[in-house]
């Protein structure tokens, strides 16, 4: 008879091993008007694209999703429609994006889902029980088998690294596609919070508005988003940039092309800026005098991809006063705390 002996080291790696395939099944997605991010416990981050999807109107059958339907946006045939099922934060198109859902998490997961997973899905602060039971519901038709909702501001806290279950105020502010959240954190709940649907959506707008308004220029979404993303600008800066931006000439009907600098692109988009502003405003006026003061001592943290919008911390800081800071990764914070929420459950049950 053979005498088998494994070592302990050899038996927590075999552990190890089993507990991976496990773990896998957990997922935090966010689930973003502009983009989707899918984090693997373990894994991190492991998927992120446009929430884009593009189907044929005759026989109803998709052609795209990710990626590849946003390059077809406002370039498509007449039986083709690229179209966002997520609009402000929320579900417009059910069907649409619950097969976004389930492509992803079978894009993320690969092969090896044997297990159902758990999945936790982040929703903005304002949204009302019908919107939030539509998120649940396409996320169990995804093919999920337990499902958390879990909300922005808090998920972006965790994500930015900060310790939420500790008794003291800290200010986020979500900026994503198409809602921006600002809530006020302590002991692991949301004091005070607002949700307003203005974001970087809102921004391209103002944009294309601007474009036409001055240049009489007409431009599309995309190449809106490339201004703002390449010279957009929310404070005066002490160098211009510039850019030659290509589009309609309104007047002739004929393509042309027009310079832009940066200082153009804060004058267009100071309208939407000020709603932002006018936002964190009113919810530092609703907090207790006690985190007021947490506040002002620890700053303002940005979260979101329209946080990457240059000069908008000096604008935040300069009209409020409180020193502000953008999270280290502000696109992938909300999905890697939604993740981190997840494993957090995790670790709670199966203790």
């Amino acid at each position: 008879m053979v005498n088998i002996k494994i070592d302990h080291e050899q038996h927590e790696q075999l552990r190890n091993e089993r507990g991976l395939v496990m773990q896998c099944t957990d997922i935090g997605i966010d689930l973003g008007t502009a983009s989707i991010l899918v984090y693997i416990r373990g894994k991190g981050v492991v998927l992120k694209e446009p929430s884009v999807v593009a189907f044929d109107r005759d026989t109803n059958r998709i052609k795209a999703i990710g990626e590849d339907a946003r390059l077809m946006l406002g370039r498509t045939p007449g039986n083709i429609v690229a179209v966002r099922p997520l609009r402000q934060g929320v579900i417009s198109n059910y069907d649409l994006t619950e097969k976004i859902m389930k492509h992803f998490i079978q894009k993320a997961l690969g092969k090896r889902a044997f297990r159902k997973p758990r999945i936790a899905v982040c929703v903005p602060s304002g949204v009302t029980e019908v919107e939030r039971k539509a998120v649940e519901d396409a996320t169990y038709q995804a093919g999920a088998r337990d499902v958390y909702i879990i909300e922005e501001p808090i998920a972006a806290a965790i994500g930015a690294g900060i310790d939420i279950y500790k008794p003291c105020g800290n200010m986020i502010v979500d900026i994503g596609g198409g809602t921006a959240d600002i809530a006020v954190i302590s002991l692991g709940g949301t004091v005070v919070s607002a949700s307003i649907k203005i974001a970087g959506d809102d921004f391209d707008e103002a944009l294309v508005r601007h474009m036409r308004k001055k240049h009489n220029l007409l431009i599309g979404e995309r190449t809106a988003e490339d201004i703002k993303i390449k010279i957009g600008s929310a404070f005066p800066r002490a160098e211009v940039d510039y850019m030659d931006v290509r589009g309609r000439n309104l007047v002739t009907g004929l393509p042309k092309t027009v310079k832009v600098s940066s200082e153009e692109t804060e004058e267009a988009l100071r309208e939407t800026t000020a709603q932002i502003i006018e936002a964190i405003h009113s919810v530092l006026e609703k907090t207790p005098p006690e985190l007021a003061a947490d506040i002002a001592e620890r700053g303002i943290v940005l979260t979101g991809g329209g946080s990457l919008l240059r000069g908008l911390e000096d604008l935040i800081a300069d009209k409020t006063g409180i020193n502000t800071m953008t999270a280290e990764d502000p696109m992938t914070a909300v999905a890697i705390g939604t993740g981190k929420y997840v494993e957090f459950l995790a670790g709670y049950r199966e203790e």
